[in-house]
């Protein structure tokens, strides 16, 4: 299993960051290069503890669905999502909001993840599937925070 951590700096509260990191429309425009697309669950606006949602998306030119479900929610502190089914061995991920005392939200993001096939998979987490993983959720968070000090301001 893999472990990776990103920090993002944010020029908004953390409550407006909290809300907009749970906005699968959000997180569909932030996507866009894999044409990740929502194909089940929650279809439009923030999801809330309890909710799925299962996204269709293409990476490393393959065709992949994973469902991921809001296991643990404390508005606006943290969630957690988590793959309940897809191409994962596991995917955990938690999302953590804190003041950064100047008004804004230092956003920090806990990635765990194992990929399956065994050693085979193992080989490409290491190969791969790690940096790709982190440039992903990058990608995202400028998205995240490009929507929240524009909304901010």
């Amino acid at each position: 299993m893999k472990r990776f951590e990103t920090i993002t700096q944010i020029a908004a509260s953390p409550a407006t960051v909290f809300d907009l990191s749970l906005d699968v429309d959000l997180h569909t425009a932030s996507m866009a290069g894999s044409g990740e697309r929502i194909i089940g669950g929650v279809r439009a606006g923030r999801m809330a503890l309890g909710d799925t949602v299962t996204w269709e998306a293409r990476h490393f030119g393959v065709r992949w669905k994973m469902t991921s479900r809001i296991s643990a929610y404390d508005r606006p502190a943290m969630f957690v999502d988590e793959q309940v089914t897809g191409p994962f061995k596991r995917w955990h991920h938690t999302h953590h909001f804190a003041p950064d005392g100047h008004g804004g939200t230092v956003m920090r993001d806990v990635i765990e993840f194992a990929a399956p096939l065994g050693l085979l998979g193992t080989a490409v987490e290491a190969a791969a599937l790690t940096r790709y993983m982190h440039k992903l959720i990058e990608t995202r968070n400028v998205h995240v925070r490009e929507w929240a000090e524009a909304s901010s301001s």
